[in-house]
């Protein structure tokens, strides 16, 4: 990078692509690299003490910056500090926002890691301690369920690394959240909800009949054990009568793995001959497995994974269902790496789900800290926006471990109190 060439402060142009060599805090601007669009960003740049800056020029407009070079006479000092002020005033203002969404994170990383946790002991002793474990499921599912339910609005958090480690992914929470958030979009009744929740939560149960050697399994399943495996479901359905849970959490546990073509196992059932609720819980346990299979090198990223839902794979699906979890995920899901239209990179963090397409970013800057990373909010920024989604193989290895830094992608929600809600 520092063999990129320099120039003049008073030769800047509308056009140069230009690097900033500054700390993040020390200047006003967004970002520390940028394509310059307004003469007042010009002026601003000659306000910040640097004799030269470093620029791109595969990356500026076509224009050599000697050919089309502005008035080499600088801005005098006392034009230039209003500027300055203005533009630092509104810096501080996003580093102040910037506080207020790390310590909301922050609270969302703590309710994720209680969750997770009560979800451990549940998954732990649901068969030892049955009475009592389903009774603290029921809670959790209620508690969850009227948050994402009686709120205005919904933020879709991916949880960073400070959540605890990867043993703190669990399938069964992400498919539980994710088929919550539909059932929400579909204006499932409460009494419906509960029973989604449940068999979201243990739609897998059968699985605990299942011998590890093929639930870990990396390689392709043999016939016979592709075999042994789709009996979970009915297994399952034993252990729920067991458990003593009604029809509609049975009729998940059972049909969670039907397609919509009729593909799915274990009744090959079809269409609506489908129960809705095992419908909303397939599409959610289809697309997490699809980010977070067993073998983790075979994980596609949240964009490519709804990507090949709905391109190859949508016949199996219910349509309105889909629709309704690319709509509520947006193009770019959380835990999408992106290329922003600046040219910098950066990770989708946070959606809301009233506002998709104008996440929160968590932006790659090699001069900031990974603890202390910009974060950016698209539906406050008029002239950024997201160019295309950036597949992890692509992404400079240093890059992508300062973004992403998690192998598998947990999500957790935000109840929102209005339009401003993931921004206080």
């Amino acid at each position: 990078m520092n063999s990129d060439p320099t120039i003049d402060v008073s030769e800047l142009r509308i056009g140069l692509y230009v690097y900033l060599d500054l700390r993040w805090f020390e200047h006003p601007f967004a970002l520390s690299h940028f394509k310059i669009k307004t003469e007042e960003q010009i002026r601003t740049i000659r306000g910040l003490g640097l004799k030269r800056v470093r620029y791109s020029l595969d990356l500026s407009d076509r224009e050599h910056p000697d050919e089309t070079a502005a008035p080499a006479e600088q801005s005098a000092r006392d034009e230039v500090s209003p500027v300055i002020a203005k533009a630092l005033a509104a810096k501080k203002a996003m580093i102040e926002r910037i506080r207020v969404q790390r310590a909301s994170a922050a609270r969302i990383e703590n309710a994720f890691i209680v969750t997770a946790s009560t979800i451990r002991e549940v998954e732990k002793n649901i068969l030892t301690k049955p009475a009592e474990t389903v009774k603290s499921a029921t809670l959790l599912v209620n508690q969850i369920s009227e948050s994402i339910l009686s709120a205005p609005e919904l933020a879709i958090h991916v949880m960073g690394d400070m959540a605890g480690g990867e043993e703190l992914y669990f399938h069964s929470l992400n498919v539980t959240m994710l088929s919550l958030m539909l059932a929400r979009d579909l204006g499932v009744p409460q009494e419906a909800v509960t029973a989604l929740g449940m068999g979201a939560l243990f739609h897998d149960i059968g699985r605990a009949e299942i011998p590890s050697r093929i639930l870990l399994k990396v390689e392709p399943l043999t016939q016979a054990e592709l075999h042994l495996y789709e009996q979970h479901c009915d297994y399952g359905v034993t252990l729920g009568k067991r458990l003593g849970f009604p029809p509609p959490v049975l009729a998940v546990i059972h049909q969670h793995h039907e397609m919509f073509d009729g593909s799915g196992y274990p009744q090959r059932l079809k269409g609506e001959s489908i129960n809705l609720l095992a419908r909303i819980v397939g599409l959610a346990n289809y697309y997490d497995e699809l980010c977070n299979p067993v073998n983790i090198a075979n994980a596609l990223m949240p964009h490519e994974a709804l990507s090949l839902m709905f391109a190859k794979l949508r016949g199996k699906f219910d349509p309105r269902l889909l629709q309704l979890l690319i709509r509520r995920l947006g193009v770019y899901p959380p835990g999408t790496v992106v290329q922003l239209s600046n040219g910098a990179m950066a990770m989708v963090a946070t959606v809301n789900t009233g506002q998709p397409m104008k996440p929160i970013l968590v932006v790659y800057d090699e001069s900031v800290p990974r603890d202390e990373a910009i974060l950016i909010d698209l539906s406050l920024e008029s002239d950024l926006n997201i160019a295309k989604a950036i597949k992890p193989a692509l992404v400079p290895r240093h890059v992508y471990n300062y973004l992403s830094p998690r192998k598998r992608v947990s999500y957790y929600f935000d109840a929102c109190q209005g339009q401003e809600g993931t921004k206080k």
